[in-house]
């Protein structure tokens, strides 16, 4: 497998330079999507179709706290980031939604990359998961409700 540097090493060392936090930066971001950066950080993702095993286990522990994120990410994309030619993968129904929690390019691209997030990564797409629904519940995953409302009621 190859191993290549995350994401979120590259926003955690935009947001916080030299093990300094930059104020400005993370001011508006929320303390949760902050902390799942920092734990990413001492994480290394692979490009590897074949580790989707282990994206499903990065994601739960991301959501431990907020398990309905990881059965959206189960609908959603069945815990895949990458395609069998190791691609990010893309929505079905719209190609701008990528990755394992399905984050619209068209709408979110931009705001990722204002916080420093990338969305293509692993790391980054979970962070700017949180970020979304911290900021809209469940809304931005309404269309696949039917899916992963159904492990609401198990609850």
């Amino acid at each position: 497998m190859i191993e290549v540097a995350t994401g979120v090493a590259f926003l955690m060392s935009s947001l916080y330079g030299v093990g300094q936090a930059n104020a400005a930066t993370t001011a508006n971001m929320p303390s949760t999507v902050i902390q799942a950066a920092s734990q990413a950080q001492n994480s290394v993702a692979t490009t590897s179709p074949a580790n989707n095993k282990g994206i499903e286990a990065y994601v739960k522990e991301s959501y431990a706290d907020e398990p309905i994120l990881v059965d959206i990410a189960r609908c959603e994309s069945t815990f895949r980031q990458f395609g069998q030619d190791g691609k990010v993968i893309r929505g079905l129904v719209n190609n701008q939604d990528v990755g394992v929690m399905q984050i619209n390019e068209r709408y979110h691209a931009a705001e990722a990359a204002k916080m420093g997030i990338d969305i293509y990564t692993v790391e980054g797409n979970v962070a700017f998961a949180r970020h979304l629904y911290e900021k809209y519940g469940t809304d931005p995953w309404s269309s696949s409700e039917k899916c992963w409302g159904q492990d609401l009621a198990g609850r």
